[in-house]
């Protein structure tokens, strides 16, 4: 028959058991959202129908000055006129520090061009709607004349979320009457370019009615008067980091590492209880003194009997101080006293009122245990002052 698991052995897989629950809940709520747009991810490396990598190269044969952005945005250059940041559907969010560098971005004079339904992520006083929209594509028509809107009378997009609440920053430049798909956002000197969706520069959706124009014409508005144009393309939010650790961070390996970590010490921490040295624990020997202390007194508690201790202590320091003064054993406290004061140059006083408290005590019916300890101390204080326990020790031998 298997022997049953001790009590500390359960203790120990109970805490490591809940350890790793923590563990478990704090991966699933760190987590960064899953799943890729429709189509694939909006990046200049994808090929694929949802991927950016046709109009990347279409910038680039155009000469305009793009580049791939793999670095955070507080690393965005501190002059930001005539420069465009392209956020294409960002698969994390940024941190607290991230999104105050991007909010200087766009006020410094900057502009940057947001696709996707995570913009309140980055800029949290964006108001989009929660209701799911739908996922086929749709045409929509521009809502108002602008220099985003002069060539593009149609787009096609298959949008993620809806701007239903505009105020006087923001302006719906296409939308239908579930709300606007295409917001500018005037912030500070610069502006932020929403777009519902990234159909209009992935590869499948840039050759739709008016996507290439709208794509065109919003790289074109970024440039400054007399500046040349700088056009940062983001794959910092899309996992892309400048080395592999930045890139790690951001993933749930580190999280694996601590969950590891923490098994591995749970490991070592069970082999080295189980194989250690065997110790022997010390016997305590039966003859001790202190086990009949530790005897007696139990059985002094037990029975309630601190009149009894004291009255013990009480005539064993009487029978010290009269050996000791060569007086006779029946003598009232008073005269012991007095006499202990004379001949030994004690308190009579102190001690007349130390021997009174201990009598009394010990014709109690009951005391505190605390009382007869104090009364205990104070007796045993008075015998080491006068040297009644070392005379006993002489004695004795």
């Amino acid at each position: 028959m298997p022997a049953g698991i001790d009590s500390a052995d359960r203790k120990l897989l109970l805490i490591a058991g809940a350890l790793l629950l923590g563990m478990l809940v704090v991966f699933v709520a760190a987590a960064p959202p899953a799943g890729e747009p429709r189509g694939g991810l909006p990046s200049t490396y994808s090929s694929g129908s949802g991927g950016a990598r046709a109009a990347y190269l279409l910038l680039q044969e155009l000469h305009r000055n793009v580049q791939r952005w793999e670095q955070p945005p507080t690393e965005l250059p501190g002059d930001a006129k005539g420069a465009l940041l392209i956020l294409a559907d960002p698969l994390f969010t940024p941190t607290k520090k991230e999104q105050k560098a991007l909010r200087r971005f766009v006020e410094g004079g900057g502009q940057v061009l947001f696709t996707g339904g995570q913009l309140e992520g980055f800029f949290p006083e964006a108001k989009l709607t929660s209701e799911r929209p739908a996922r086929d594509w749709r045409t929509y028509e521009a809502q108002l004349p602008s220099r985003y809107t002069r060539g593009a009378a149609k787009i096609t997009l298959r949008p993620q979320a809806v701007w239903s609440k505009l105020d006087a920053t923001q302006l719906a430049l296409y939308g239908d009457a579930q709300g606007a798909v295409v917001v500018s956002w005037r912030i500070g000197q610069g502006q932020v370019l929403w777009w519902a969706g990234a159909t209009p520069l992935t590869n499948a959706g840039i050759t739709k009615e008016g996507n290439l124009n709208l794509f065109l014409e919003a790289v074109e508005a970024s440039a400054a008067e007399g500046s040349a144009r700088r056009l940062y393309w983001d794959e910092y939010f899309h996992g892309q980091r400048s080395s592999l650790w930045k890139y790690v961070a951001k993933t749930p390996v580190p999280m694996g590492l601590v969950q590891l970590a923490l098994l591995g010490f749970a490991v070592l921490f069970t082999f080295s209880r189980r194989s250690g040295p065997i110790a022997r624990p010390a016997g305590v020997s039966r003859l001790s003194p202190l086990e009949f202390v530790e005897t007696l007194g139990g059985l002094y508690q037990r029975a309630g009997a601190a009149p009894a201790a004291v009255g013990v202590a009480y005539q064993r320091f009487r029978g010290l101080l009269t050996r000791q003064l060569r007086l006779p054993a029946g003598i009232a406290d008073a005269s012991l006293a007095q006499a202990a004061g004379q001949r030994l140059g004690q308190n009579a006083g102190e001690l007349s009122g130390a021997l009174q408290r201990a009598a009394e005590a010990s014709r109690a019916s009951k005391l505190a245990a605390a009382d007869a300890l104090a009364l205990l101390r104070e007796l045993d204080t008075i015998a080491q002052r006068m040297g009644l326990q070392k005379r006993q020790k002489e004695e004795k031998t």
